[in-house]
């Protein structure tokens, strides 16, 4: 994970990605903060993400990786813009690929649009967050339907929000990398990003900290 936060925190808070408040998450907790990565619209915004995500899948994955896949529809400009970047770091081409919410009837068909995976190819799939990996598990099956023996090699988040798993004591992102058989990892982790941002004299109330820091408590994995 990248050492130097001040990207990642200016992005997020420039964009609006980052709130805190009153929210619930997808698993349907109560908290005091929220991500919301829809907010990312300028050109600008997305490739300063792409970036990132691409430092991270360098360093993980090496040159390991043929396809990004990006689930529809939050991850598909982060998998352009990841794939664009990244093939600007390594001066190779990597494939970007997403799905239709639905599957299309005519013209080209089919649920998936781009660099539909082939048998062997290795695929990375990138995320906003997770919090039950319920993406990943609806990824993988569309993947295999296409290509029985394609190789889904990892999860790349943007923020790892290192809580518990629902129903589950294990992070959630490890529980999702385990369960399915992928390395699971994140540009940055929120205790990180928030400790970052604790430091920065407009970015974070002592309210909201506190309330942050209670709920850490309670879900923290």
């Amino acid at each position: 994970m990248p050492t130097d936060l001040t990207g990642l925190a200016d992005l997020l808070l420039s964009a609006d990605v980052l709130r805190f408040g009153d929210f619930t998450t997808k698993s349907g907790r109560a908290t005091p903060y929220f991500l919301n990565f829809g907010n990312v619209r300028t050109g600008s915004q997305v490739a300063a993400l792409g970036e990132l995500y691409a430092e991270v899948i360098d360093e993980t994955f090496g040159r390991d990786v043929d396809v990004l896949f990006g689930p529809a529809y939050k991850g598909i400009p982060l998998a352009v813009a990841t794939a664009t970047a990244l093939e600007r770091r390594q001066g190779r081409a990597v494939g970007f690929c997403f799905d239709r919410k639905e599957a299309k009837d005519h013209g080209e068909g089919g649920l998936l649009v781009g660099q539909v995976p082939r048998d062997g190819d290795r695929v990375v799939i990138v995320e906003d967050v997770t919090t039950a990996g319920t993406s990943v598990r609806e990824t993988i099956p569309k993947l295999r339907a296409v290509a029985p023996q394609v190789q889904v090699v990892g999860l790349v988040v943007a923020v790892d929000r290192q809580e518990r798993a629902p129903d589950d004591d294990r992070a959630a992102l490890q529980a999702v990398g385990e369960d399915n058989g992928l390395v699971a990892t994140a540009i940055a982790r929120i205790d990180d990003l928030v400790d970052h941002l604790a430091t920065r004299d407009d970015a974070l109330a002592d309210a909201d900290l506190a309330r942050f820091r209670d709920y850490r408590l309670r879900w923290g994995a």
